[in-house]
């Protein structure tokens, strides 16, 4: 602070000279001539007072405790990145004028396209709020389209309290198989309960198969407001899971049943939902060789599926004995009321001889009980050498322990799959 008030104290000193002697004022001589001519004294206050900001400038880098070079590299440094900065700013603008040029050549090319079909930016801005690329939404249609349509009937008879839903046919159905086909079949049953359900006979190697099948559900017309009407089109497949091809669903509240209804509808995509659990069933195996005696005993289940409407079952286990895809024996155990994890703890002996062994299939089957209508299946399982899985390894180590009894918990699988699998075996004979 004090060289700096040093440095403005000398001001006053520059400006007031000492009383001039005889012979300097000889000197200052031409100073009329100055006050004269205006632009050359405004030439000489400019001068001076460029000096005078540059003595004060280099006075100033004089007291920097820096050396000369130091100062000369910072300087240099600061001119780079004006310039740097400069150069992107010029650049950014020329770049948003391309741009512009760019747009506005687009937009005259498309201008008859426009005028002609102006909903092609209407449905890119409907693509960007809904956040769909074109691929998806191309796929999405393409999906859609090749679906294939089901022709079907509804009637309702409301002196019976009836559902009457027929299968006609379908056409143009998507291709499942490696030769371009498939061997579809239609599923139709009702939400939420999934009670009943009715299958279509499988048609072979066709994408239009014509079905003309019937098939009648018994709901009281006052329960039919929260009921839902589902049709699913199936491609079979012996040696694996089948695969959906599409699915209508029609809520029954929103469907005139006073007239008969029929007609044609493309198929909707199905719901990818995680596989039901129906439950798990522990069983105990055990083989005499030297007497041919087999014997089977069903020990509990848990976490059974809900099949009545209090939210419980009425479970019970029956054993099919096949051998060759026919039925050998059959046996069954007691009913357990109102319970979704039963104990029974029931043996049954089957006289199988051992040459006979590597041909017997076992099914077991968990069926609901019900007193007026059908007993429904909860879920099967399949033990045997032609089994796979749980129960080809569960008979497996009951050969290779003769006469111990093996225990093992089995998980249910869905009666459509379990025959479906019979139906495979059967086919390999």
């Amino acid at each position: 602070m004090s060289g700096k008030w040093n440095l403005f104290k000398k001001k006053p000193e520059a400006m007031v000279a000492p009383e001039p002697t005889g012979a300097s004022a000889l000197t200052v001589a031409p100073a009329p001539v100055a006050s004269t001519s205006g632009d050359n004294s405004t030439e000489v206050n400019k001068n001076d007072g460029f000096d005078e900001i540059k003595n004060k400038f280099l006075n100033e880098i004089d007291k920097i405790p820096l050396p000369s070079w130091a100062i000369i590299a910072i300087a240099i440094v600061a001119a780079l990145l004006i310039l740097t900065c400069c150069f992107c700013i010029i650049k950014k603008c020329c770049c948003k004028k391309k741009k512009n040029k760019k747009g506005k050549k687009g937009k005259g090319e498309m201008g008859m396209k426009n005028m002609k079909g102006g909903e092609d930016d209407d449905d890119d801005e409907d693509d960007a709020e809904t956040g769909m690329t074109g691929d998806e939404k191309e796929e999405e249609v393409k999906e859609k389209e090749k679906l294939g349509k089901l022709q079907y009937s509804i009637d309702y008879d409301f002196q019976d309290n009836k559902l009457t839903v027929g299968i006609l046919q379908a056409a143009d159905l998507l291709a499942m198989d490696g030769g371009g086909t498939s061997d579809p079949y239609v599923k139709v049953f009702v939400l939420p309960d999934k009670k009943k359900k009715y299958d279509t006979k499988v048609h072979k190697k066709t994408l239009n198969p014509v079905f003309n099948e019937t098939f009648v559900f018994k709901i009281p017309f006052q329960e039919m407001g929260g009921k839902t009407l589902v049709m699913s089109v199936y491609d079979f497949d012996r040696f694996s899971k089948h695969d959906v091809i599409g699915e209508l669903k029609f809520p029954m509240n929103t469907l005139d049943l006073a007239h008969p209804i029929e007609e044609w509808r493309d198929l909707d995509s199905a719901d990818q939902e995680e596989p039901e659990k129906l439950g798990d069933i522990c069983i105990s195996l055990r083989y005499v060789p030297t007497a041919g005696k087999l014997t089977i005993c069903v020990l509990e289940a848990k976490n059974l599926k809900k099949m009545d409407v209090g939210g419980l079952s009425d479970p019970y286990v029956k054993i099919n004995l096949l051998q060759n895809g026919k039925k050998l024996k059959k046996k069954k155990t007691t009913v357990k009321k109102n319970t979704l994890n039963p104990y029974y703890n029931e043996s049954f002996s089957f006289e199988i001889p051992l040459e006979q062994m590597q041909k017997i299939i076992a099914v077991i089957t968990v069926l609901d009980y019900d007193k007026i209508g059908k007993n429904d299946a909860i879920g099967k399982i399949l033990v045997g050498s032609k089994s796979t899985g749980a129960g080809l390894k569960h008979w497996s180590d009951m050969l290779a322990n003769p006469r111990r009894p093996i225990a093992q918990w089995h998980p249910l699988q869905p009666e459509e799959d379990i025959d479906a699998a019979l139906a495979a075996l059967n086919a390999k004979k």
